[in-house]
């Protein structure tokens, strides 16, 4: 590529993380293009083979290298600033654009403070958000959503003929499959008025969460709600990583016809926020970042849904690592019956998968929270009471 500063993604817009990058390249002001879908039939063939052979050599890169180990590794979407060395990671990206000092205003935040606050609420959106938004697609939009015909335009140019529109079909089918993988549990004898194989399941064993996620939803709207009503971003009047992460997530269900309704109906001012940035129509702010009281319905949510789900599945990642050399963990485990673990989230019991980089996600935070000075913790216990010491040992 003859611009050095260009980004290819490869991904597709059904997906909250590709949402998320391009956000996050739209704030640092770098030009990019999704691929496979506007590159050429030759850039989309060349890189795909070149995409192949670095996944089967492990070469597909974390840009902070941190707990790779623990990541399903790759990945997607991953990006690529010449269409030969391929990165991996949406939270690393903003790192990545940073060091490259093209942002007007950095993605994540000098200070200690904010700088943990913005982690804690990426991550937040990025592990218990994507379930909620997930469960919007295909139990709440399960009549409406279009993902598998749009996934298949997508590929179009790597697809022989008939393929696409078999993709098409097949791919929502499985991917209510894995609901439950994702934490969305249905109740039994689930009528949703389409048919079997989009109906999302149960699970024998397993408590239903549909309540749980359509609850915290929610609640996570209504602190969305909260906070725009009094300022243009989550941190003040800056756009940082925590915003793209928001927006990635949430976004995600604006083409899912009866999820966006919702989302309009119950948060309109976050409705027309994730419009806009989506529409390039986000204004940037020359004012602070703050940590204030606005913040604190959505810290308080995070409190009771994401960081008990971290510590519940690092503990089970514990005790079962003891138990055995060589345990299998996500997806794979889960499809085997193995590696699981009960736990509750605000009042609700469920049934999960032990998920290794969740593992890497929590200890990450526990870092970052125990680098800060006992004065920049005791100032974040002052403001939101959920955030302490307790809750962020391991």
């Amino acid at each position: 590529m003859s611009d050095p500063q260009q980004l290819i993604f490869w991904g597709v817009i059904a997906s909250p993380f590709q949402l998320k990058v391009q956000a996050l390249a739209n704030h640092a002001n770098v030009p990019w293009q999704r691929w496979p879908d506007q590159a050429t039939l030759r850039q989309a063939f060349t890189t795909f083979r070149r995409l192949q052979s670095a996944q089967k050599s492990a070469s597909v890169k974390k840009y902070t290298g941190r707990d790779a180990e623990l990541d399903e590794y790759p990945a997607v979407p991953y990006y690529s600033f010449d269409g030969s060395s391929f990165y991996y990671d949406s939270s690393a990206l903003a790192e990545h654009l940073d060091s490259l000092a093209t942002t007007p205003t950095p993605l994540l935040p000098a200070s200690p403070q904010l700088d943990f606050v913005c982690h804690l609420i990426d991550e937040a959106f990025d592990e218990f958000g994507l379930y909620m938004v997930h469960h919007n697609r295909w139990v709440t939009s399960a009549a409406t959503n279009q993902m598998g015909r749009m996934t298949s335009r997508e590929f179009r140019k790597l697809l022989p003929p008939g393929v696409r529109r078999i993709m098409a079909k097949r791919l929502p089918h499985r991917q209510v499959r894995r609901c439950p993988y994702l934490f969305s549990v249905a109740p039994a004898g689930l009528d949703l008025g389409v048919s079997p194989q989009l109906t999302p399941p149960s699970r024998e064993g397993f408590p239903p969460t549909h309540q749980l996620l359509d609850n915290a939803w929610r609640q996570y709207l209504a602190a969305m709600e909260n906070i725009l009503q009094q300022q243009p971003f989550l941190l003040g009047h800056q756009f940082t990583l925590a915003d793209a992460s928001a927006y990635g997530q949430l976004s995600m269900n604006l083409v899912d016809g009866r999820a966006a309704e919702l989302i309009e109906e119950l948060a309109p001012l976050t409705f027309r926020w994730l419009c806009n940035i989506r529409d390039g129509r986000q204004a940037g702010s020359d004012g602070k970042l703050t940590l204030n009281s606005d913040l604190a319905p959505l810290m308080a949510a995070i409190s009771e849904t994401f960081v008990p789900l971290m510590q519940q599945n690092d503990a089970a990642y514990r005790s079962l690592s003891q138990k055995r050399d060589l345990t299998p963990f996500n997806e794979e485990a889960f499809d085997r019956g193995e590696s699981l673990y009960d736990g509750v989230l605000q009042g609700h019991p469920f049934r999960a998968v032990v998920k290794t980089f969740q593992v890497a996600v929590w200890r990450d935070l526990c870092e970052v929270w125990k680098a800060l000075s006992s004065e920049d913790r005791a100032a974040l216990e002052k403001l939101f009471p959920g955030l302490h010491d307790g809750n962020f040992s391991l």
